[in-house]
């Protein structure tokens, strides 16, 4: 399986042991809530999918490879204790907590949140001092004395033998244990991350070129040659960078992130010929419909390779436009819950030094939660923004309360809400921005490749990428309705071609 459907997999599971019955015992006994083993190559995603999944299931999560663990960080130190049994005393050895067991409690503890994920790496790697005790841990989630919490889900994952030496092969005893999903790479399902997380737009163009440059490690005669997801995830932060500080980008950086020689030669002339694309073609230019003729001609006349880099170009600039007015939304939709009790409290009368302190308390409540969840690794950075954004305005209506003197609750509040209104105006006036700029695209698309295979690269972007359907479905798009309905007739005629030449009428 992918590791798109490995994630929907694991968070059904996470949510089917951690269901309860209305005696409060869980529906599947712990001793019967088998550990899941993605069994997969390095670097396809496994650890960020786990992220993903406490943060979507609002749960804990925390991470260990299990490499880094000897006998005794795992299931603690022994010392001595002194015991008493029928009269006669004895020293008897226990044992600390397991730093693994000792952390999930930090996390509860720090957090508040008390159900979670337990995930640990490389689980097939434990040193031999170790090995014998995994058995134990994976049916009853015991380390030494101590025990998983109730409430945490054991999640494991390992790498196949012909990538890690330090491999062990499991006995059938442990295999029985474990519920066993084997994860490949696979492109098409990474790109939807991808674009989710803003990867740079010339790796995402490079590798629509050439997939088959996406995941692969062989063995050549200087050696192990490998490429994975992760590697190109953290070229993509560097790259991002690079351009930010107006740093030269050269083999030297990108093969410290692809280990293949092939590969970094051709994605560095690559990106050398974006850059000089993404100058030529002034993308900006063209989402405000200012595209010159010169821009138009040069588009139409272009091979497939430059098309795709320029429709590249132009999704990733209205993605990202899209995405920042769905935070907004988002933001001004949070917002109003405070405001609403901050309202109810005035018309009761409350004076504006109660209105101050209550947004104090509304502030500090959600900066707390946040850094709960932080703590806990079920906060994604998107929300992380949008909490951060949320705590900024609550405290800017504390300040602006204190700052004026006012001493009516009414008058308090009425600051409020001009505050608020002045950013539902800006919101407002952006989302008439990005509606134009996105029919600047579909009419620049339109007028210079049709109803090619451009328009339904960006016909299908708007489609299942879930923020720019989420800003169409809000405030509409006639374009992206007609071009839809149009090609769909195009693939209906198409289909009835077919059935009438297999008829050979």
């Amino acid at each position: 399986m992918n590791i798109k459907e490995a994630k929907n997999y694991i968070k059904d599971t996470v949510r089917i042991y951690l269901k309860k019955d209305a005696d409060g015992e869980y529906r599947i006994p712990v001793v019967r809530q088998r550990p899941i083993f993605l069994l997969g190559a390095p670097g396809i995603g496994k650890t960020a999918v786990m992220e993903q999944i406490a943060q979507e299931l609002g749960i804990a999560l925390v991470s260990y490879s299990m490499t880094h663990h000897t006998r005794q960080s795992a299931l603690g130190l022994p010392f001595i204790t002194h015991r008493e049994y029928e009269g006669t005393s004895y020293d008897v050895t226990e044992y600390t907590m397991s730093e693994i067991i000792a952390s999930v409690y930090d996390v509860m503890e720090q957090s508040g949140i008390r159900e979670g994920i337990l995930f640990l790496d490389e689980i097939n790697c434990v040193s031999e001092t170790l090995a014998p005790s995994m058995l134990q841990f994976l049916q009853y989630k015991v380390f030494g004395r101590h025990r998983v919490p109730e409430g945490w889900v054991i999640v494991t994952a390992g790498n196949p033998p012909e990538y890690n030496k330090s491999v062990r092969e499991f006995d059938v005893v442990t295999m029985d244990r474990l519920k066993i999903m084997e994860v490949e790479a696979d492109y098409a399902v990474w790109k939807e991350y991808a674009a989710e997380q803003g990867i740079h737009t010339a790796i995402l163009n490079y590798l629509d070129l050439k997939k088959e440059d996406f995941y692969q490690v062989e063995t050549t005669v200087k050696g192990r040659s490998y490429i994975t997801a992760r590697g190109w995830e953290d070229l993509s932060r560097m790259l991002m960078l690079y351009e930010e500080e107006k740093i030269p980008v050269e083999e030297t950086l990108v093969g410290q992130y692809l280990r293949s020689d092939r590969v970094v030669k051709e994605f560095c002339a690559y990106y050398d010929l974006y850059r000089k694309y993404k100058n030529d073609y002034k993308v900006e230019e063209i989402l405000q419909g200012a595209a010159d003729g010169q821009a138009r001609d040069r588009a139409r006349r272009a091979g497939f390779d430059e098309r795709l880099s320029l429709m590249g170009m132009l999704l990733d600039r209205i993605r990202q436009d899209i995405k920042e007015n769905i935070q907004q939304s988002e933001i001004l939709t949070e917002v109003m819950r405070p405001l609403k009790a901050l309202k109810a409290k005035a018309q009761d009368g409350a004076d504006a030094e109660s209105l101050a302190s209550l947004l104090g308390q509304q502030e500090q409540a959600r900066q707390s939660s946040m850094e709960a969840r932080q703590t806990a690794g079920a906060l994604s950075d998107r929300e992380k923004y949008k909490d951060r954004e949320i705590v900024k305005f609550l405290s800017a209506c504390e300040k602006k309360i204190k700052s004026q003197g006012y001493s009516d609750g009414g008058e308090a509040f009425a600051a409020i809400k001009q505050l608020f209104d002045g950013r539902v105006a800006a919101y407002k006036t952006e989302t008439a921005a990005v509606q134009n700029r996105l029919h600047c695209l579909f009419a620049f698309v339109e007028d210079v490749f049709g109803q090619g295979s451009e328009m339904l690269i960006l016909v299908t972007e708007c489609t299942v990428q879930t923020d720019c359907a989420k800003f169409i479905g809000m405030y509409g798009s006639e374009d992206y309705r007609r071009h839809n309905e149009e090609l769909m007739l195009t693939e209906r005629g198409t289909e009835l071609l077919s059935q009438i030449e297999a008829l050979e009428l």
